[in-house]
């Protein structure tokens, strides 16, 4: 399991890329991935590498929603498998977040 960050070229959006399973051992992984990044940034969590995701994954993208300023925040979650994008689904997320 990995989060691997990369700043765009215009440096105003930063691409969360998941691997693995997306579940509470990648905590701290994930929140040291963003938790430096200046006010305004929109954020990109590309999923597509990632197998499964649990209750505590759908927490961590709240608190980097939260992170991005809550209900103006630019969060995008792209790449999204079957079965991932069913969990998405089933917890609402497609209000909270841009799913593509």
């Amino acid at each position: 399991m990995t989060v691997r960050a990369v700043l765009s070229e215009e440096g105003r959006t930063k691409v969360l890329r998941v691997e693995g399973r997306f579940d509470f051992n990648m905590h701290r992984e994930f929140r040291e991935a963003y938790q430096d990044d200046p006010p305004g940034l929109a954020y990109e969590v590309d999923l597509a590498d990632a197998e499964y995701l649990d209750s505590s994954a759908l927490g961590m993208l709240l608190l980097l929603r939260e992170h991005a300023g809550g209900d103006g925040a630019r969060v995008r979650l792209r790449g999204c498998r079957p079965a991932v994008r069913r969990i998405l689904e089933i917890a609402n997320f497609h209000e909270l977040f841009e799913i593509a």
